[in-house]
Order: C-alpha cells, then sequence, then structure tokens
C-alpha cells in the first residue's frame, strides 16, 4: 500500500476518536506516539530507541481497560527514556482517549493496515515521515485553528527550496521551525541528489544527520511534532536538543543558536503581544517580524542566503521598518521578492511574500554596504484568483517564477523582464505585452531609495478585481481582507500608544476589545499549558 493510502486511511481512524470528543489536533498527537511505536517496530529499531517491555507489541497485546492503563504508563516510561531525543518527543505526552475501546479499535485497525508498499518491500523511516507530514497536512487542511496556522502550503516551501538550493555540509536553519516543513524539505532536496546521501563520505552523512539542520521552536507542543517529523525521517540533530530546539528566537536562545549558511523560515505573522521580545536588537521594535529579519541578517555567515516569507507590513511600515529594511539592502543583496497571491495562508486576506537575499555579495560575502544594487519582483498576486480549500495551490502554479528565477541560487542567472500568462490569472486581462503586463520586473536600489522611500511594497500592474465587479472575490474573502487590515492597524495603533506612554489607555483599550471578542474569558478557562497553543507560528505566520 502506498503512502497516500496509507494516510487516507490512517486519518479515517480518526473519525471514532472525534465522535469520543477527541480533536483534529489531539488525534494527530496520539498517532503520533502510535506512529512512532509502530515504526520502531517496522524497522527494528525497538532495541535502539525504546526500553523493553514498552514497544508496539507489548502494547498490542493487551485488551481494554489493561491496555488503556499500560499505554498511559508507556508515555510516562518514554518521558523518562534514556534516549534524550525519544524523551524529548515524549516529555509531559499524555493521552486524550478516555474510551479503552476507542484505543484497542485505534491500534488494532493501524496493526492491520498493510505497511508494505507495492512491490512488497517494507516501508523505511522516511515512509513514515511521509506519512506524518500527510497527518499534518490534513490536520492543516481540515482545521483553521491549530496547525491549520502555521502550516506553510507544501507547494510553496518545494518552490523555495528547489530555488535556494542547499547544499551537503551547510547548516541550515529555521527559526521558526512550526512543525519543521522546511528543513524537512531541504534534507529531501539533498538526498536527493546525493544518491540518499550514499555518495557522501561518512563523516558527511554524519554531519547531515546530527549538525546540518537546525529549528527553534517556542511551544513544546508544536516542537514535539516537529522532533517526531524530523526523526522520522532520519534527522537526529544533537544528542541535547535534537534538530529542534525549544526556545524564543526573540530572546536569549535566539541569539546562541548556530549560525547558519542557510535561514530559511516562515515567521510569526500578525501584531500578537509582543513581551516575548526580549532581546537587545540594533532597531528595537515591537513588531514581531521585523525583529525575526533582524535575527536572520545576524544569524546568516558571510554570504549565506535565506528565503523569508513575510506579511505585506514588513514592505512598507516606517519608522523602525525603514531602518531594517535598509539596513537589510546595506547588508545583504536582496535580489529577488515574490508577491504570493491571498488565501494560501488559513485566513482569508492575508497578503504574504517570499524575500530571496544573500549576505554580501556574490563577490565579496563579507562586503556590508551597498549591497543591494537591484531588485526583481514577481507579482503573483494581482490579477489571480483567490486560493483556498476550494482552489488549491499547487507546484504547477510556480513554474513561471522557477522559470523567471534561473538556476543561480543566489539570484544571477541571467534575467529578462517579462511573464505575460500566469497559471490561476482571472479571466480578460490583456494580452498586449509591456512594462504595465509583465509579472516579473527589474527595479534599481535608486528607485527604490528615491521613488519608494525605502518601502519595498513594488507594484505596477493594474487590478483588475478592484476594478470590476465581476472579479470580486466571495464576500467571506472581503470581510476577511477588511478584518486583517483592521486587526494590522489596531496592532499598530498599540504600539504607537505604548510608545507615547500612554501605556495604561493602550492595556485599557486592549483589554475592551478583549471583552468584545471574549478572549478573556477563553484565557481564563484555558490551562496554563495551553494559553499559547500555536507554536512560533503564533496567529498566521509560521510552518509547519
Amino acid at each position: 500500500m502506498n503512502n497516500n493510502e496509507l494516510v487516507a486511511k490512517l486519518w479515517k481512524l480518526c473519525d471514532n476518536l472525534r465522535d469520543g470528543g477527541v480533536s483534529y489536533q489531539n488525534y494527530v498527537n496520539e498517532l503520533a506516539s502510535l506512529l512512532f511505536l509502530k515504526m520502531c517496530e517496522q524497522t527494528g529499531q525497538d532495541a535502539d530507541l525504546l526500553p523493553e517491555g514498552y514497544r508496539w507489541q507489548d502494547l498490542k497485546s493487551k485488551v481494554g481497560i489493561e491496555q488503556h492503563s499500560f499505554y498511559k504508563t508507556l508515555l510516562n516510561k518514554l518521558d523518562g527514556d534514556h534516549h534524550a531525543i525519544v524523551q524529548a518527543i515524549f516529555l509531559n505526552v499524555t493521552t486524550t482517549i478516555t474510551q479503552p475501546a476507542q484505543l484497542t479499535e485505534l491500534i488494532d485497525s493501524m496493526d492491520k493496515l498493510d505497511w508494505y508498499d507495492n512491490d512488497g518491500t517494507g516501508k523505511a523511516r522516511d515512509d513514515f515521515g511521509d506519512m506524518y507530514e500527510g497527518l499534518l497536512q490534513k490536520n492543516a487542511n481540515e482545521t483553521k485553528s491549530g496547525a491549520g496556522q502555521y502550516f506553510t502550503p507544501r507547494p510553496l516551501i518545494s518552490a523555495i527550496v528547489e530555488l535556494i538550493k542547499p547544499q551537503p555540509r551547510e547548516i541550515i536553519q529555521d527559526p521558526a521551525a512550526g512543525t519543521a516543513g522546511f528543513l524537512i524539505e531541504a534534507d529531501k532536496y539533498i538526498k536527493a541528489h546525493t544518491n540518499n546521501l550514499e555518495d557522501l563520505p561518512d563523516d558527511m552523512q554524519a554531519f547531515q544527520m546530527e549538525r546540518a539542520f537546525v529549528g527553534l521552536e517556542l511551544v513544546p507542543e508544536t516542537r514535539r511534532l516537529a522532533l517526531m517529523n524530523c526523526l522520522l525521517h532520519d534527522i537526529e540533530g544533537d544528542s541535547e536538543h535534537g534538530a529542534i530546539r525549544l526556545g524564543n528566537t526573540l530572546g536569549a536562545d535566539g541569539a546562541s543558536i548556530p549560525k547558519a549558511h542557510v535561514v530559511l523560515s516562515n515567521p510569526p505573522f500578525g501584531s500578537a503581544s509582543s513581551t516575548n521580545i526580549t532581546r537587545k536588537f540594533v532597531h528595537q521594535t515591537g513588531n514581531k517580524q521585523l525583529c525575526f529579519m533582524q535575527h536572520i541578517i545576524d544569524t546568516l555567515e558571510p554570504g549565506g542566503r535565506a528565503a523569508v516569507v513575510i506579511p505585506d507590513n514588513v514592505l512598507f511600515e516606517g519608522g523602525k521598518g525603514t531602518d531594517i529594511r535598509r539596513d537589510l539592502m546595506n547588508k545583504c543583496n536582496l535580489h529577488t521578492i515574490l508577491r504570493l497571491p491571498t488565501g494560501i495562508f488559513y485566513a482569508a486576506g492575508v497578503k504574504t511574500n517570499v524575500l530571496f537575499f544573500q549576505k554580501g555579495t556574490p563577490d565579496n560575502p563579507h562586503q556590508d554596504t551597498n549591497c543591494t544594487q537591484a531588485t526583481w519582483v514577481y507579482d503573483m498576486r494581482t490579477n489571480m484568483q483567490t486560493f483556498g480549500k476550494r482552489r488549491m495551490l499547487s507546484d504547477a502554479h510556480f513554474d513561471g517564477f522557477i522559470a523567471a528565477y534561473g538556476e543561480d541560487a543566489n539570484g544571477q542567472s541571467p534575467r529578462v523582464e517579462g511573464v505575460y500568462q500566469q497559471l490561476g490569472e482571472i479571466d480578460g486581462l490583456s494580452t498586449e505585452e509591456g512594462d504595465d503586463t509583465a509579472r516579473w520586473r527589474v527595479f534599481s536600489r535608486d528607485y527604490i531609495r528615491e521613488q519608494k522611500g525605502d518601502s519595498l511594497d513594488i507594484t505596477w500592474l493594474k487590478d483588475l478585481e478592484a476594478s470590476s465587479a465581476e472579479n470580486l472575490p466571495e464576500p467571506d474573502v472581503l470581510a476577511g481582507e477588511a478584518m486583517a487590515e483592521l486587526t494590522e492597524a489596531m496592532g499598530e495603533l498599540y504600539q504607537l500608544m505604548q510608545a507615547l506612554g500612554a501605556d495604561d489607555e493602550a492595556q485599557a483599550q486592549k483589554q475592551l476589545l478583549e471583552q468584545a471578542f471574549g478572549l478573556e474569558e477563553k484565557a481564563v478557562e484555558a490551562a496554563p499549558e495551553q494559553s499559547e497553543p500555536k507554536g512560533q507560528g503564533e496567529l498566521l505566520g509560521g510552518q509547519a
């Protein structure tokens, strides 16, 4: 049975659990534990990773209340396991299954699945990793809470990794790891170009497994999912932290993380409370996205490259935002901006971009002034259909951009302005070719400085959706866009009042908003460990 079929069958097993009050998010957590035990059995790694007496066959051999009780004991035992990564994965893990019969049915059903490929061979560790990623994606598609809020679409991740071209022996970092989607995809890319690492000497193979990938995640539960994802894909990380460290990128943890040759990330969107920004940046600000940008610039090795998903406000916010963009264009060659279509994240109206840049310049990695001379912009948003559950983003939607970007990972391939057709365009666009209809254009650093005031919110295409009622998005999308803009505006006003010294008034207004949306009641009801449920992808950003 292939992996897609197994994912579909595993997901269908959750129906009975949902009827018993287990949410999609909790189901993924439950399945993470059971899938790990099953993986150890199938791949013969029981003895290496699990203590004797606490393995899949031991759990399977029991039924009913005895099995349910043993399962809870097993989870507690693995919490203190001798293997550091297994211990981190099962740290404070409990079960939300309250009915023993449901647990028995789930285990029996999993055990009866055909865990062999069509050629009769058993599943490898990576196969279990792919299945687990499929379940995470299913969870993101089914719910707009939980994983769906920090799950970066796989076609976007794949396109970014294909263009950045991570190489063996490079340290690849994601400072907002979510469930480790960027790191997993980078690992797949390297394995695909090295015969599954077999072409590398032994020391380099060990480096890829233990040191190449470094992620940082704020929320323990999200880190657990990420650690599981990495371990299932044969990425162990160091013996102390694993591949994903638990900590705050905008605090001391971010300052001490190893420097990177490549950064791939989707930092958190939104203007949530900035109380966890405890690190001193050159340009101090309460805007988390701008702080993440400063971290990424700082953490890159000279000559290192990055691709970062950011919301529109990072492109045009004034004050410190302008200073940080100038710093970026001074210290790095910001060679490419991709304006992403709306609807690809799980909140209506969110407008995002990908910045591609290199620390220093191709000729001089240590250069730290005037590194950006020109920036190419690909508009994949204007006059595009709105994506969502009914119109999914696919790999093919990025073909035009990938071809325009070129083969050079640092954007130095020969480039020509143009691209007049884009998969997913709305009907009725002009067929004339010229600057006003091209989706791919270049803008000099002088133009950005003098004409845009160092704003990177660069647009030129006529927006037909704004001028034609026939092309307007659905009402819920329009309402979502308005809500997103209002939320952003309220966040900026809150920060302005704090900057003006009106902390008490700002806090009072914030409490009024929380009361209006019923957020205070939810905060009181939530257990302490549930008060920050989303991970570094809180609100809308982050990645899986």
